[in-house]
């Protein structure tokens, strides 16, 4: 049975990319940070459809901890699938928060330092001893890096998506050696919990949303998800160092 590790899998893209891979028939841990019945509801979803999986929590803003967690995945690999290696990894977990240029703080642009660049380089070097040659990993980036997405108010957040996707071509390079693929998907506007749970205060922006993509309506997370759940398993294979936009073709 294959393993994989699924950063932020209590709602959302993590949660849709945790079941997906589950229903193709891995194990998975997933983590947390506040939405602690969140992710517990996504192991409840797992199991009910005969999987198995753990929950695990992570504060990916904080590197110290790494260390830390990588006992509890070698615990929880032990533990529920007796094995000491674990086959995929998905960087997920992340924020959002619309800050102007001219607005953005020194402590708001270290936050996504630390979470979106920082934390993924970081767990990534923490949990690769763990990851079993021809092994896959896929780093969660944002069409706000790309032209396509391009929109005012995301000048921290993107730098800091656009980095992690020169960090996927590097790791691809590097990790190749030993036959492990890396990826990134860029999802456009997606239905989830981001930025506040922003789609549920404010549905009045879906439908402008919509209207600028070419496919007719905002992304769901399983839209995202399945894609995933695909590049980590045989269908992907043959592809690695690739950002791979999920977007509907938003401006297109």
């Amino acid at each position: 049975m294959r393993i994989a590790v699924v950063t932020g899998g209590s709602s959302g893209i993590g949660q849709s990319a945790a079941t997906q891979i589950a229903d193709r028939g891995a194990g998975v841990i997933l983590t947390y940070s506040s939405n602690e019945s969140g992710a517990l509801d996504t192991v409840a979803r797992i199991e009910k459809d005969g999987g198995t999986a753990v929950a695990l929590p992570l504060e990916l803003g904080r590197s110290d901890t790494f260390a830390a967690f990588r006992e509890s995945v070698v615990a929880a690999l032990r533990d529920t699938w007796q094995r000491d290696t674990f086959d995929a990894l998905v960087n997920n977990a992340g924020f959002a928060q619309m800050s102007m240029f001219e607005d953005t703080s020194e402590d708001l642009f270290d936050r996504f330092v630390r979470v979106l660049l920082k934390g993924p380089y970081f767990l990534t070097q923490t949990l690769l001893p763990l990851m079993v040659d021809g092994g896959a990993i896929v780093n969660v980036t944002s069409n706000s890096a790309l032209l396509s997405g391009l929109e005012p108010g995301y000048s921290a957040y993107a730098t800091m998506k656009g980095g992690l996707t020169t960090l996927t071509r590097s790791m691809a390079k590097e990790f190749s050696t030993r036959g492990i693929r890396v990826n990134s998907v860029a999802p456009g506007s997606t239905r989830t919990r981001l930025a506040d749970n922003a789609f549920a205060r404010f549905p009045e922006v879906i439908p402008a949303l919509a209207a600028k993509t070419a496919l007719g309506r905002v992304g769901e997370p399983d839209d995202i998800g399945l894609l995933i759940a695909a590049l980590v398993g045989d269908e992907g294979r043959w592809i690695t160092a690739q950002n791979i936009e999920v977007s509907g073709g938003y401006n297109l």
